[in-house]
């Protein structure tokens, strides 16, 4: 084996990283985020699993990858640039809902109560990096026909995933169509309902490349922690004093 290469999987570190955060008073416990740009090949896999995994409707995006072509022909390559929301430390988006819908919980994830929450969408205005998105109660089967003698119809094609609730922050939302989180702002959380029963985020589990790192800053022997200490790190959009716990490594 190459010495270049880490003796386990990335992810099975940390797998073992989340078990002992768990075990820990969840009061000293701060999620956060590293990602890899030189290993971020492009393939959308984290974005795809984010949507599949939260049953994301058209227009609800919480983890877009950005493309940009760089260089000159001939020499030209594409950059690659997953952007989840980025768990400000001083989040904008708090301060401005009028019914304090959403704020950050102690392990520092901006959260929202999508019972509480009035669709205003100022707090979609006052985010500097684009990452609230506004469920506007779409489907992607809406154009597909139904009619007796079809083999597939809109209600075959959405049943057991469009028709499903959504199973984020844990709770038992109602079948799509029939309340939350239909009409509300939402946001990427950092997977708060897999985090609950000792499961990573899954754009962390489906990056096939390593690129997104994900864990316990608290914890100085943790991959995130080695991954924020390196000379490549740097954060999106800092002079807005955002204080973003999601970081890059270029």
């Amino acid at each position: 084996m190459s010495p270049s290469l880490p003796s386990e999987d990335p992810l099975v570190r940390m797998h073992r990283e989340l078990a002992r955060a768990l075990t820990r008073d969840p009061d000293k416990v701060k999620w956060v985020m590293a990602i890899d740009l030189a290993r971020c090949i492009g393939c959308h896999a984290c974005a795809v699993a984010c949507v599949s995994e939260n049953k994301l409707p058209p227009g609800v995006v919480y983890r877009p990858v950005m493309e940009e072509e760089i260089g000159v022909y001939p020499n030209v390559r594409r950059r690659f640039l997953p952007r989840p929301c980025m768990q400000c430390e001083n989040p904008p988006c708090v301060a401005v809902c009028p019914v304090t819908a959403t704020w950050k919980n102690k392990q520092g994830v901006t959260v929202i109560d999508y019972d509480r929450c009035i669709g205003c969408r100022y707090c979609l205005t006052a985010c500097p990096y684009g990452a609230r998105c506004s469920d506007f109660a779409g489907f992607y089967t809406n154009a597909t026909a139904e009619a007796d003698g079809l083999i597939l119809g809109r209600k075959a094609a959405a049943t057991g995933y469009e028709d499903a609730a959504a199973p984020e922050y844990g709770k038992a939302w109602p079948p799509r169509g029939h309340g939350s989180p239909i009409g509300n702002a939402r946001k990427c959380h950092f997977c708060q309902h897999r985090l609950a029963v000792g499961q990573l985020p899954s754009c962390v589990t489906s990056c096939i490349g390593r690129a997104t790192v994900f864990g316990d800053a608290n914890d100085p022997a943790s991959y995130v922690r080695e991954c924020m200490g390196s000379p490549r790190v740097f954060r999106l959009k800092e002079e807005q004093g955002t204080q973003p716990n999601v970081c890059y490594l270029a």
